[in-house]
């Protein structure tokens, strides 16, 4: 059994306390056949983890059993201290003091004696705010997990980014996604998956219901789906010639979006950019006059006149 997958397989169920093989499986990146085998394995080690029957069963950790972090190699304890959220989203979450909690008994565990190599825990830190912006607020995201806990369904107060007005829609929630330095809801609405920003949503209603997931879906499988729909650069391609010396800030502001760049001389590269509509071409614009588009001729077309637009507003 490997160790690591050991450590993982605890971490999961001391967290959720219950889940399916299956689910197991999925997060663990492993059959469900080598999770069912794990489970035998830690429950002949006395390690209190047993597997339930029935429809709603699954491998269970017992209630106030924990993880023995004594037990743990220095390699182990160095990656538990690398995982999780930062001490930003710990504090929208409300559990800021159980972290420092963790910490110091991590901490304690520290290997005594010469010591060769540096732990990476000591020279990796993990911060997820987005540059040039403070931690975005995300009111009651503390409340909302305790919410979730219920498992039940919710009524939710959301503003589409399109929209000037929140409205009503009832949802069957996954949970929490925390990316980028935003958090968002992963919910199904009428069996579809969505992402909610919980810098839109306005409020909540927690609903008698229980949640109705689709079968086999789990967070961590829906949030991967819809990260992967959001990051989808589409089929428009558009030419431009840049200022050499803006390729750089290029890359950090398109991302994924920037498919390749070559030089045309000394003094600038032509750029091939993937959108997923023409209109998004006005991204461009903040590259001002370091920023030629070429094609197609629709592109041309947006950026002429945005620019004509602006020029108006200033002119005078």
């Amino acid at each position: 059994m490997n160790s690591h997958r050991l450590l993982s397989m605890m971490l999961l169920l001391q967290t959720r306390h219950q889940m399916t093989a299956l689910e197991l499986a999925e997060e663990l990146g492993v059959s469900v056949r080598t999770v069912l085998r794990d489970v035998v394995a830690l429950a002949d080690a006395d390690v209190p983890v047993f597997a339930e029957r029935g429809r709603y069963g699954g491998v269970v950790l017992l209630p106030g059993s924990q993880l023995d972090v004594s037990k743990l190699s220095p390699t182990e304890v160095d990656a538990l201290k690398l995982l999780g959220l930062d001490t930003g989203q710990a504090r929208q979450l409300g559990i800021d003091s159980l972290t420092r909690s963790a910490q110091l008994k991590l901490a304690s565990r520290r290997p005594q004696g010469r010591q060769l190599e540096l732990p990476l825990s000591e020279l990796i830190v993990v911060d997820n705010t987005p540059w040039f912006s403070p931690m975005p607020s995300a009111a009651g995201v503390a409340e909302l997990a305790r919410n979730l806990q219920s498992g039940r369904r919710l009524r939710i107060h959301y503003r589409r980014s399109t929209e000037r007005g929140a409205s009503w829609h009832a949802v069957d929630p996954y949970g929490l996604l925390a990316k980028s330095g935003r958090w968002y809801l992963v919910a199904d609405i009428d069996r579809v998956p969505k992402l909610y920003s919980l810098q839109r949503l306005e409020g909540w209603d927690v609903l008698p219901e229980v949640r109705r997931l689709r079968p086999n879906a789990t967070l961590a499988s829906v949030s991967r789906d819809l990260s992967t729909a959001v990051e989808n650069r589409g089929d428009i391609t558009i030419i431009a010639t840049l200022s050499k010396d803006r390729l750089d800030l290029a890359r950090r502001i398109l991302g994924a979006r920037l498919a390749s760049s070559k030089p045309v001389d000394a003094e600038q590269v032509e750029i091939t950019v993937i959108y997923d509509q023409v209109e998004s071409v006005r991204q461009l614009l903040q590259f001002g006059d370091h920023l030629r588009v070429t094609s197609p001729p629709e592109a041309r077309t947006v950026m002429r006149d945005v620019a004509t637009a602006m020029a108006a507003l200033y002119r005078g």
